[in-house]
């Protein structure tokens, strides 16, 4: 019989106070053995919400979305850790599929916005350059250091989770925007079990994106050649 692997639920914020809204009542809580906040220094009544709905907020030491990702893992006392936004954009029932997965063996599930059964939220478009740069990226990524398992096409959604053992072995950058980007790279890298399933994603309730495509893509660019550099 499979041991069933203890799994924390940790939110990503900085001024999300209306996806919170939003988001935070449909999280089933009992399904997890722990949820928190990450806060990135929010000033618009994010945290203040959060800790009236009874969620503990921890502010993260560093500025950084990869400094953000690495203090909810240092937070966490759970097997695995799994990150979602409450920005209304992304399904919070798609929390719960990832527990059978980490009861499975699985080392890295990611809810993915472009395989089957999946929903971009520019698939309205004909024009759709961050959906392609993500694809190219995923398909470049694999090409490099893919061992075995599916190719994961989704390299950059944040909503995802990872076991904590395996997240040591990865040993990401504390710095910068590229941790998603990294826990693929190195976890093809460590042949690691790589899962993924189909989620729906629709526009932010309110507000603009925190990743600039420009800024962030050139980084992430940036990152993969230190990467290939870094070798095995």
């Amino acid at each position: 019989m499979k041991k069933r692997k203890t799994v924390a639920l940790c939110l990503l914020v900085m001024n999300e106070r209306r996806g919170c809204e939003y988001d935070v009542p449909r999280i089933k809580r009992d399904a997890f053995n722990e949820i928190f906040a990450i806060d990135g220094n929010s000033v618009d009544g994010t945290v203040e919400h959060l800790e009236a709905a009874g969620i503990p907020v921890y502010q993260q030491p560093e500025k950084g979305y990869s400094a953000g990702c690495l203090h909810g893992f240092h937070m966490c006392t759970s097997d695995a850790l799994v990150f979602y936004f409450p920005t209304g954009s992304v399904p919070v029932e798609d929390t719960l599929k990832f527990q059978k997965y980490f009861n499975n063996g699985a080392d890295l599930v990611i809810a993915s916005r472009n395989i089957k059964g999946a929903r971009n939220e520019e698939d309205v478009n004909f024009f759709q350059p961050r959906k392609w740069f993500v694809l190219g990226l995923s398909l470049l990524t694999a090409l490099l250091w893919r061992r075995k398992g599916p190719i994961i096409w989704d390299v950059l959604h944040g909503v995802r989770g990872m076991t904590v053992e395996a997240f040591k072995c990865i040993d990401p950058r504390d710095t910068g925007v590229s941790i998603d980007l990294e826990m693929v790279a190195r976890a093809y890298k460590l042949g690691l079990t790589i899962e993924q399933f189909p989620t729906s994603e629709a526009g932010r309730l309110e507000g603009a994106t925190h990743f600039p495509a420009l800024k962030t893509g050139s980084r992430l660019l940036g990152y993969l050649w230190r990467e290939v550099w870094r070798g095995c």
